[in-house]
């Protein structure tokens, strides 16, 4: 009886012992596979990071400048037999310019049209997708008109942040469309509603100096200053040449004020008054960086051919300095770029006032014999005209 009990004791022993190999076997091969599955499970990809401001502002730039110049080109076809002369010509004027800014906007990436139809993760398909929806495109004149006119007031604004190069860019590109803007309205005999006056947040005129500026003027004298100073450098030598650039046009507006009939005086000596605060801001901004600003000089060699036409000569001299604040705009920021916007677009309108050609990018020396041209079909759907890049 006593061996039969030891015997049934072992017995119960060994079933136990053989019931727990067996979970630790399901156990391991559980995990096995529970770690085959993490392996063959691709990891998801984080998402896209958002692209640089600069890239979503010159995408929304491209964009909307396919959007206007496609709503220009239905208008030319349908409104251009009938339409006045004079507004079948700014239509035309106004597809020609688009075309141009378009061509100067667009990446290697863009050419192959919509970036989001074939999943290319482009930055410009991710600026384009933080785009508000699409707008009803322009189908009137006075439509274009006014989206024109929205184009350009965002191309300037994207160019108070954008790096420098882009900057000049956007900047260029806007101040023609504002112009292209109210060519076309007034060609139609239509009138564009005002732009937003800009709010107290704005940068003020450095016209006169704060007295951080008068402090860093004062130091300039310092060997050291003047080496701490090194990364301004470049704005430095930008200002200097627009204040060389302005010396020279207050002693040409002073010459042609003799010379002018009385029709062109009236504006040439408003636009002389503007180039007088014009020089003082440059001479005070390039003293700030240490710069050696020219000295006023007592006379500039003026040619024959500005002494025989010289409201073409002002209109000249004025495209020359164009490229000058180009400059300013592309290496500053703040408050001396909020400057040079203002003097490359006041510098366009009196460009275009003597009747000579700001180009398809004022500020920028363009050769459109190098722009690449446009994919077709160029249009690209779901972008805006009002789009606002970074802000949504």
């Amino acid at each position: 009886m006593t061996t039969w009990s030891v015997v049934k004791d072992d017995t119960q022993e060994t079933g136990r012992h053989g019931r727990y190999f067996q979970y630790a076997v399901f156990a391991l091969a559980a995990l096995l596979v529970a770690s085959l599955g993490f392996v063959l499970i691709p990891r998801q990809p984080p998402p896209p990071a958002a692209p640089p401001f600069s890239e979503q502002a010159r995408a929304s730039a491209f964009a909307d400048s396919l959007t206007l110049r496609a709503a220009g080109l239905d208008l030319v076809d349908t409104a251009g037999a009938t339409a006045p002369a004079p507004q079948a010509a700014a239509l035309s004027r106004v597809v020609t310019l688009l075309t141009v800014q378009a061509r100067a906007l667009m990446l290697p990436a863009d050419a192959a049209g919509d970036p989001a139809l074939d999943g290319a993760p482009t930055d410009a398909a991710t600026a384009l997708a933080t785009t508000p929806p699409t707008d009803t495109p322009p189908s009137t004149t006075a439509d274009l008109a006014a989206a024109l006119q929205s184009s350009g007031a965002q191309r300037l604004q994207d160019a108070e942040t954008a790096d420098g190069g882009m900057a000049r860019l956007l900047a260029g590109a806007g101040t023609a469309q504002l112009l292209a803007a109210e060519e076309l309205a007034s060609a139609a005999g239509i009138a564009l509603a005002p732009l937003p006056v800009a709010g107290p947040s704005s940068p003020a005129s450095p016209a006169a100096p704060t007295p951080a500026t008068a402090t860093a003027a004062a130091s300039c004298a310092s060997e050291a200053a003047i080496a701490d100073a090194s990364t301004g450098a470049d704005l430095g030598l930008a200002l200097a040449s627009a204040v060389a650039g302005e010396l020279e046009l207050v002693y040409a507006y002073q010459a042609a004020l003799t010379r002018l009939n009385s029709g062109s005086a009236a504006p040439a000596s408003n636009f002389l008054a503007q180039h007088g605060v014009l020089r003082s801001e440059a001479e005070a901004m390039g003293r700030s960086r240490c710069a050696a600003v020219p000295l006023r000089q007592p006379g500039y060699a003026l040619s024959q051919a500005f002494l025989a036409d010289p409201a073409a000569g002002l209109g000249t001299l004025e495209a020359e300095t164009l490229p000058v604040l180009g400059d300013v705009v592309a290496l500053s920021e703040g408050p001396e770029r909020a400057w040079a916007l203002s003097a490359l677009q006041s510098a366009v309108r009196r460009t275009v006032h003597w009747g000579a050609s700001p180009g398809p990018v004022p500020g920028l020396v363009l050769d459109e014999t190098l722009l690449p041209p446009l994919p077709e079909p160029v249009s690209i759907p779901g972008t805006s005209t009002t789009s606002t890049p970074g802000n949504s």
